[in-house]
């Protein structure tokens, strides 16, 4: 027993350590004091303070007295088991003069130090057990005495204020960011000039909640059956190289999330390995428009990083939220620009029409009259007269897919347009389009799909490899096949990429409709796709 002196000097001491222990804010930096207050109150060997999470596992475990290498070698840090789960589930202090002699002791993993001597002392928030000090001498050591667990209990009533009075300023912090996080996100939703509105909100999802990376990911269709995902956006490590990725939902994190509609974590199943190498801890919150979802919001930290508190949750699911928000509105600005654009075609084809091809005709019927005339230059002003004649059947082509037709928004003139229309904005100048044939007529259900895809797919890729200036898509069909080519004047794309999924997929098309697909360099200089199926042979060819 100390002597009364000693005594004491510890209780001045354990006073001394107050205001440097209630003065701290920021949870970790109180936590580590904590433990080395403790560790210097009772002269223990090594001390630890584990943080419980809601489950009753342990989310934190800090420690003192171990070196570096110590730790490395140990591996992971206690989960709260044996004695440090008795604590836990007791809520009462455990004192032991040797840990091997305790039935509840589990032993010590491979290169942890021996421990003989063990205190325990639960540190409590209310009616609440926040964590738990651990302490421990070596073999050899002195055994903590009853005044040794009054001086650490009563360290730990000092350690629950200041655990409270930290934990108050952090959620203080969190919300005063997650309130600027969601006001940039709403300033940027009522914006008619913020152009990438799910950008933003993965930003600000990365700045308020600890995070490597942030992805909104939406359904894409399905392959063979299987339903497919895409990464629409993504901010943090390896971001760049995954928007735009094309993956099978089954097995993933954010395909629960889409199909059951619920959060998903990787502490209820599998993670998400298509988008991380290696494990990681992650949570996908389901993205909605009423009933509907759309995509998913997922989150992706560390597998060693500390799991996703509940309040985490709460601001992810605030935010998947607005990220449906913005879904919505984005496709709301996407039909009020296809309704201008309509409105648009509809005026320049009446011009075309009314105005153009009329002066056209009116010119080429003079010229006839000169060639009456004039006999001896009959032959040169019949050629002019076939040039303008030829004018008026492009143009008259062009009207054709710029009018719109009552029925035909789902004609594939039609819906390559739109395609090329939404490939715009990652090309340099939009793309041409060209029809040659009757490809409304000839080129219809499964057919049309398909070549719809290859039109996106070559588009894409012009986007993502090529760096091209300029892009001409050309869809000819007519009794036997449908062509679709697709040139660039680009720098061509890399090997790597011609042998990407999309591109097996492209060639895969083609090979079930007894077709080809060939991409290879151009005499002029950049690339050119070209697909080939036969129409007669495809199972969406009409047969009326």
């Amino acid at each position: 027993m100390p002597v009364p002196d000693a005594r004491e000097a510890r209780l001045r001491r354990l006073l001394e350590l107050v205001p440097d222990v209630v003065g701290q804010l920021e949870l970790d930096h109180v936590l580590e004091r904590i433990v080395s207050a403790a560790v210097e109150t009772v002269s223990a060997r090594w001390g630890a303070l584990g943080v419980i999470a809601p489950d009753g596992r342990l989310e934190r475990f800090v420690h003192v007295g171990m070196t570096p290498p110590e730790v490395a070698a140990i591996g992971h840090l206690p989960e709260g088991h044996g004695l440090l789960g008795a604590v836990i589930d007791e809520g009462e202090p455990i004192r032991l003069p040797h840990l091997s002699d305790d039935p509840r002791s589990v032993g010590f993993p491979r290169h942890h130090p021996h421990m003989d001597a063990f205190l325990g002392v639960p540190i409590r928030i209310r009616d609440t057990v926040f964590g738990n000090l651990y302490l421990t001498n070596q073999d050899g050591g002195s055994e903590f005495s009853e005044e040794d667990q009054v001086l650490v209990g009563s360290l730990a009533a000092i350690a629950a204020i200041a655990v409270e009075n930290a934990r108050l300023f952090e959620e203080q912090v969190r919300r005063e960011r997650w309130s600027t996080a969601l006001a940039e996100v709403t300033a940027a939703l009522l914006s008619e000039d913020t152009i990438d509105i799910l950008a933003v909100l993965a930003e600000r999802v990365a700045s308020v909640i600890d995070s490597e990376l942030v992805c909104v990911i939406v359904p894409d269709g399905e392959d063979d059956g299987v339903p497919m995902l895409r990464v629409d956006t993504a901010r943090g490590v390896g971001a760049e190289a995954l928007v735009g990725r094309r993956y099978s939902a089954e097995g993933t994190l954010s395909g629960r999330a889409i199909a059951t509609g619920e959060l998903a974590s990787t502490e209820s199943g599998p993670g998400e390995s298509v988008l991380r190498d290696g494990p990681s801890a992650a949570i996908a919150l389901p993205v909605r428009a009423g009933d509907v979802v759309l995509g998913a919001l997922s989150v992706y930290r560390p597998v060693d990083a500390p799991r996703f508190t509940d309040a985490e949750r709460a601001m992810a699911g605030e935010f998947a939220q607005q990220v449906g928000l913005a879904i919505e509105l984005g496709r709301g600005r996407s039909d009020r620009q296809r309704l201008a654009l309509v409105e648009e075609r509809s005026r320049i084809a009446r011009d075309l029409h009314d105005h153009v091809i009329q002066r056209l005709f009116g010119t080429g019927l003079a010229l006839q009259a000169i060639s009456a005339r004039s006999p001896e230059a009959a032959d040169a002003i019949a050629a002019e007269v076939d040039a303008i004649d030829a004018a008026i059947g492009e143009i008259r082509t062009a009207i054709f897919a710029l009018a719109p037709r009552p029925g035909a928004a789902n004609a594939l003139r039609h819906r390559l347009l739109d395609v090329a229309t939404d490939a715009a904005s990652g090309l340099a100048t939009p793309p041409v389009v060209t029809f040659a044939g009757p490809v409304d007529l000839l080129v219809v259900g499964g057919l049309a799909d398909d070549v719809v895809a290859v039109v996106r797919e070559c588009l894409a890729n012009a986007a993502r490899h090529a760096q091209a200036t300029r892009v001409e898509v050309s869809i000819a069909a007519d009794d036997d096949a449908v062509v679709v080519t697709v040139d660039d004047d680009g720098v061509g794309m890399p090997a790597e990429a011609t042998r990407a999924s999309g591109t097996r997929n492209l060639e895969e098309r083609a090979r079930r409709r007894g077709g080809s697909f060939v991409v290879a360099a151009r005499e002029t200089g950049g690339t050119r796709a070209r697909w080939t199926a036969p129409v007669a042979s495809g199972p969406g060819r009409s047969t009326l």
